[in-house]
């Protein structure tokens, strides 16, 4: 099973994971979370992230999730990833997550496209549905 890690500005990534939960009715297994605030300096939290993610890794890889390209999340991200063993998406969402949970066991390249798709498929306009 591939691991979840969500980097994320503030409780972002910790509601995300709790409504996720809900939805569940469980917590998944593999599945963290790491906020940042604005004094938090990338360079400063790697070690803690390797760490973090290191624990969602059980050999199969990780996905980190993150909120916005370029800010200081996203940053810490770039630093962790390993292309084919450990990815990243941005823009990260409910659906998002959701799918992410559903396909982990389908393969990192099948876990890319689902996730990143069930985020984007997951915005509509409510009135032309």
């Amino acid at each position: 099973m591939i691991g979840i890690f969500l980097i994320t500005h503030g409780s972002l990534g910790e509601a995300l994971v709790q409504n996720v939960c809900h939805v569940l009715n469980k917590r998944p297994p593999q599945l963290i979370q790491l906020g940042m605030t604005a004094q938090d300096d990338p360079l400063d939290m790697l070690p803690m992230a390797r760490e973090m993610l290191a624990l969602v890794d059980k050999g199969k890889g990780a996905l980190v999730l993150t909120d916005i390209f370029g800010a200081s999340p996203a940053n810490l991200a770039l630093k962790l990833l390993e292309r084919g063993r450990v990815e990243a998406l941005t823009g990260v969402n409910m659906p998002m997550l959701l799918r992410a949970l559903t396909y982990r066991d389908k393969g990192m390249e099948t876990l890319l496209a689902r996730a990143r798709d069930g985020g984007r498929d997951g915005i509509l306009n409510m009135l032309d549905h």
